[in-house]
C-alpha cells in the first residue's frame, strides 16, 4: 500500500457494487504480486467505512 491522496475527499459517490450512495475519504494504489489496483476508502450512509476498488464507484453530481 502507498501513500493515501485526500484530494477528492467527500466526494459524493455511488457504489455500484453495493447499490447505495456514500462518501469518499481518500484514494490509494493496493500493490499486489502481479500488479497495482487503485482503490478508494469510502463511509457509506450508516456510517460504515470501507474499502473497495476505484472501478466500483462513480462521483455523484448534485
Amino acid at each position: 500500500m502507498t501513500g493515501k491522496d485526500y484530494t477528492m475527499y467527500g466526494t459524493k459517490i455511488y457504489n455500484n457494487e453495493k447499490q447505495e450512495v456514500g462518501l469518499l475519504i481518500s484514494t490509494w494504489v493496493n500493490v499486489y504480486a502481479d500488479g497495482k489496483v487503485d482503490f478508494a476508502t469510502c463511509v457509506d450512509s450508516k456510517g460504515n467505512k470501507y474499502n473497495t476498488a476505484l472501478d466500483n464507484i462513480t462521483p455523484v453530481e448534485e
